[in-house]
């Protein structure tokens, strides 16, 4: 079994910054890239950030572009969320993913159980 643990999240004055981390455990599996994801409050689950498990090619949705940067450790299974100038919109349950393949890099096998991030006006 695969399990994704995310940690790093918290409540933050907007203008603030975060980190999230999310480190892979269990069985050996193969991932075309990580994915981070996030889901506010009466809102759908939206996607945020992914980037290649081999090259590191990253993308960002729009509202995240220029404020967060998504890296990944290949050798610790973990992938990271650097969040600045984090608004209050920024304000959900954020989660990572991994297990995906080349067909899409919004959707995966695994996913964590998610950390909250609150942003303060």
């Amino acid at each position: 079994q695969v399990q994704l643990v995310e940690s790093g999240g918290g409540l933050v004055q907007a203008g603030g910054s975060l980190r999230l981390s999310c480190a892979a455990s269990g069985r050996p599996f193969s991932t075309y890239a990580w994915g981070w994801f996030r889901q506010a409050p009466g809102k759908e689950r939206e996607f945020v950030a992914a980037i290649r498990w081999s090259g590191g090619i990253t993308y960002y949705a729009d509202s995240v572009k220029g404020r967060f940067t998504i890296s990944r450790d290949n050798a610790k299974n973990t992938v990271y969320l650097q969040m600045n100038i984090l608004e209050p919109e920024d304000t959900a349950v954020y989660y990572c993913a991994a297990g995906g393949t080349s067909s899409s890099i919004y959707e995966y096998a695994y996913w964590g159980q998610g950390t909250q991030v609150t942003v303060s006006s």
